[in-house]
């Protein structure tokens, strides 16, 4: 949740989150959280009526096969096939239907296919690594994918970021956005990773880290994992700037 948006919730009556919970603005080991930070204390700024009233996306605008970015191109991507899904839900535990999730990725070999990354591993001209879907009525959304692979950072010396997805949750307006990252159980990348670390409860952290789930893994064809997202309350998932 970016910070002009917490303070618009504050004033507007929710709960702020539990402290230690969400990321801190100024994480010093993230070393560019440093300029990013708000050096002076935040000004409360009112929503307007089109702030709180649009966009509303309808299931229409996104095609069904938006959700598998393993066939996006004429071929197969290369590395392993996964299925993603998950549940959206309020922090009352209601599902939140209708709403649009917006997913990107680096490829298997730890490479996004986007001009500024310049990461020597190759690029697979079969996957784009985006895709997006809207939520059924129960908030359940899957997405079919490449588990991504690990890549160098220039945070500090010998930075690795652990292997994760990035995820978009489009509210009912554009205040509403919201943006998190999931991880994957027993990635030994993540205890050095300052991201993750910027997180100080160990109980929210863990919250960003998918489950492996039989039920969802594919006989032959991909694993499944799990990762349900709560949008507000004491269970709240961990949200990015």
């Amino acid at each position: 949740m970016d910070r002009q948006l917490r303070t618009k919730v504050a004033f507007s009556g929710y709960r702020r989150p539990l402290a230690g919970t969400q990321p801190d603005y100024l994480h010093p080991s993230y070393v560019s959280s440093r300029k990013r930070a708000p050096s002076k204390s935040l000004i409360a700024i009112p929503a307007t009526l089109t702030e709180l009233t649009g966009p509303r996306f309808a299931s229409e605008e996104v095609t069904t096969g938006e959700s598998d970015l393993t066939r996006q191109h004429g071929g197969a991507p290369l590395g392993e096939r996964i299925i993603v899904n998950g549940q959206v839900v309020d922090e009352d535990g209601r599902p939140v239907g209708g709403t649009l999730i917006e997913i990107w990725q680096a490829n298997a070999a730890g490479r996004y296919a986007h001009e500024s990354d310049q990461h020597d591993a190759p690029l697979d001209p079969n996957f784009s690594g985006g895709g997006r879907l809207i939520t059924n009525g129960d908030g359940r959304y899957s997405f079919t994918t490449i588990k991504p692979g690990a890549y160098p950072w220039g945070n500090h010396d010998n930075a690795w970021r652990p292997a994760h997805i990035h995820f978009s949750i489009f509210g009912p307006a554009f205040a509403t956005r919201l943006v998190t990252q999931m991880y994957f159980p027993g990635d030994p990348l993540l205890a050095a990773d300052p991201l993750w670390n910027s997180i100080a409860d160990e109980n929210a952290r863990s919250r960003l880290v998918s489950a492996f789930d039989w039920e969802t893994t594919s006989p032959g064809y991909a694993l499944g994992y799990c990762f349900n997202i709560v949008l507000r309350g004491r269970e709240q998932t961990p949200m990015e700037e």
